[in-house]
């Protein structure tokens, strides 16, 4: 059996939430049909003809990318051109694209969590913050033969996190009165008479991004056929996601050693370095594609270097300047989502007994040629 697009799309979203990503991001489906099965799922940093050409080998029915195909208006859909070209065989063959960016970028367990990794930073945190979850204060009644099982379903669908304390939550015992009226099926008591029923209230925090899932692990669970609960917002905050990650080496190393170690860990044959080859780096930050920008920011937080792409030569000059070093290892570097999404997609297929093959795919999307 083969999944559906929107299933796979489904997962893709648990790893990288759409509302995470940044305004105006072109995200999602850019091109083609998810109302179909999907036979095989192909994972690619960007999308131009020879990744299409290996889609269409490999017979699959979506492209998972992390850079958009669309990313300006269209003015024309013209097939002699050389994008139009590219929509074309990707219709003509079926073959959807969709696109996680800035999503993945800061979602955790995403790109700069992976980066960050790789690159031997530990206990990371944003370098910007971007989006911060509301937070919202549940509590239900339940009766007591099901308090465990509700309470396990609503705090395993990811409420009661508090800092770094998982399934939080406070339970006290009491007592519910009802009256069933006519049509009920009560699971307690009798249609026309007044019932009092030992029952447990639960009260635990859950954040807005997870608020449906959470209170439809609670219905499921619930044994009552009209659940007592209360929703209402709290003047608290819940977790913040941003861009870049920061935090420090196990031991401090040489700008130099740690060239090599990007070099290496992010497989690419050359960076571009700003700063002294010599000097000791204990802080890093990282940042998946063009972060130059946040330099300034990532030295406030205390980094000796930025390791990200696409940093132009006045930035170089302005860092420089102000003692904050900077490896430039390219935008291609964020080739290393590829085999971590396939990864996870293809996990979460299986567990759920479908079918569809997830591929890696092996076209280097590289636009330079280092000499």
């Amino acid at each position: 059996m083969f999944a559906k697009g929107q299933t796979v799309i489904q997962y893709m979203e648990q790893l990288a939430p759409k509302h995470v990503a940044m305004e105006g991001d072109k995200i999602g489906l850019q091109l083609g049909s998810l109302q179909k099965e999907i036979r095989g799922v192909l994972v690619a940093l960007d999308v131009n003809e020879e990744v299409v050409e290996e889609a269409v080998e490999k017979g699959v029915d979506l492209i998972i990318a992390h850079h958009a195909i669309i990313y300006r208006p269209l003015a024309h859909l013209q097939s002699d051109t050389p994008m139009g070209k590219l929509y074309e065989k990707l219709i003509k063959n079926d073959i959807a694209v969709y696109v996680a960016h800035t999503n993945l970028d800061v979602t955790d367990g995403g790109m700069n969590d992976w980066m960050a990794e790789v690159l031997g930073i530990e206990n990371g945190s944003p370098i910007d913050d971007i989006h911060t979850d509301d937070l919202y204060k549940l509590v239900v009644f339940v009766p007591k033969d099901h308090h465990q099982r509700v309470l396990d379903a609503i705090l395993n669908a990811g409420a009661g996190q508090i800092g770094n304390y998982s399934h939080c939550s406070f339970n006290i015992e009491g007592y519910g009165t009802f009256l069933p009226g006519e049509g009920t099926d009560p699971y307690i008591g009798q249609q026309g008479k007044m019932e009092k029923a030992e029952e447990i209230r639960i009260e635990t925090l859950v954040p807005a991004s997870i608020r449906s899932k959470v209170i439809q692990a609670m219905l499921k669970s619930h044994p009552y056929e009209e659940v007592a609960y209360d929703l209402y917002a709290v003047d608290l905050k819940g977790r913040s996601l941003g861009l870049g990650r920061v935090g420090k080496l196990a031991e401090p190393v040489s700008l130099n050693s740690f060239v090599q170690r990007v070099k290496e860990k992010l497989e690419v044959p050359a960076v571009r370095v700003v700063g002294d080859l010599n000097r000791q780096i204990k802080k890093v930050a990282v940042i998946g594609g063009s972060g130059g920008r946040y330099w300034k920011t990532a030295m406030f937080r205390g980094a000796d270097v930025l390791v990200t792409g696409d940093v132009d030569y006045h930035t170089a000059q302005d860092a420089l300047m102000a003692g904050i070093t900077i490896i430039d290892p390219g935008h291609n570097a964020e080739k290393i989502m590829k085999p971590r999404v396939a990864a996870w997609l293809a996990e979460k297929l299986s567990d759920d007994k479908y079918d569809t093959k997830v591929h890696v795919s092996k076209v280097n999307t590289e636009p330079f040629v280092f000499m």
